[in-house]
């Protein structure tokens, strides 16, 4: 058997895959325009992967925020410039601040004035001593009694009274002291420089008319009396003065009780107590008095005589 090759003309293959690429234009055309959409896709895919890449390569290189701590500013050096934008904060110190004012406690004068219109007098006495007036007014002295006026003619009105702290001396035979003011306006000019009773501790116990003494500028007339018993003394003295029309009557009286010997007490300095008693004198004032002030007067003295 024989096999007969047959022999292909290569010319004519070569035209038949010619004609057939012109035969069909859509196989070719269609083949091109998926490679270059594939490598289109490729480059912009290996694009955005080496974006990514450079992108976490620059996070992972670049450092951490450090954790802000918050604390006081630091002292500025004196040679630094200060900011030009900086607003300098003026905090006001101790020093600065006006020191707030302190009230100073008012003393209180040692001394207080007392005034009676009815009668127009006045005077000053130690505030640490008593004042009484009124009614009130008649003197004491202690373990003696009512103190009594010396005037020649009933009508006498006590004004007032200034009594020294009981406790004045202690130590001594002590027991009291006083200042007293009375008028009476039922008493002549004459009868004024008189008293009821007079000074009789001489030795011959003869009445000793009265002393005439001056006490600032006023004159006056003045006498004392003294009264004793076994254990207690009372000594007084009297000063008498005519002004407004009535007779002004000015007793010291200081009483003394207990044995001075006994018990270490000792004799109170008398001329130390009435020179405290003749001070609060040495202020006495008279001013002019109103009409209807000394009727009133008068009447109350009318009364008091009956009494």
């Amino acid at each position: 058997m024989t096999t007969t090759w047959k022999s292909v003309d290569k010319k004519s293959t070569s035209q038949n895959l010619a004609d057939h690429a012109t035969n069909n234009p859509i196989s070719d055309t269609t083949l091109s325009s998926w490679s270059r959409q594939q490598k289109l896709t490729m480059i912009a895919g290996f694009a955005i992967l080496g974006l990514l890449l450079a992108m976490s390569a620059c996070l992972k290189q670049s450092p951490k925020p450090a954790l802000v701590r918050v604390s006081s500013p630091a002292p500025i050096p004196a040679t630094a410039a200060p900011a030009a934008a900086a607003i300098p904060t003026i905090t006001p110190t101790a020093a600065a601040l006006p020191a707030p004012a302190r009230k100073t406690p008012k003393k209180r004068p040692a001394n207080v004035n007392y005034t009676d219109a009815n009668s127009g007098v006045s005077f000053l006495y130690p505030r640490k001593f008593a004042l009484t007036s009124g009614d009130k007014a008649q003197p004491q002295l202690a373990g003696i009694g009512d103190v009594p006026m010396n005037f020649v003619q009933p009508g006498g009105i006590a004004i007032a009274t200034v009594a020294l702290p009981a406790g004045s001396y202690p130590g001594t035979d002590f027991a009291s002291a006083f200042f007293n003011v009375n008028v009476n306006r039922s008493v002549s000019e004459q009868e004024c420089a008189h008293f009821a009773f007079v000074d009789t501790r001489n030795a011959d116990d003869e009445p000793v008319d009265a002393e005439k003494v001056k006490i600032g500028s006023t004159g006056m007339e003045m006498t004392s009396s003294f009264s004793a018993n076994v254990i207690k003394q009372a000594e007084t003295q009297y000063y008498h003065s005519y002004e407004n029309g009535a007779c002004y009557e000015y007793v010291l009286g200081l009483g003394t009780e207990g044995f001075a010997t006994e018990g270490g007490i000792e004799h109170v300095n008398r001329d130390e107590v009435f020179a405290k008693l003749e001070k609060i004198l040495a202020t006495v004032k008279i001013a002019p008095v109103e009409p209807e002030h000394v009727a009133e007067q008068a009447v109350s003295g009318i009364i008091g005589g009956k009494e």
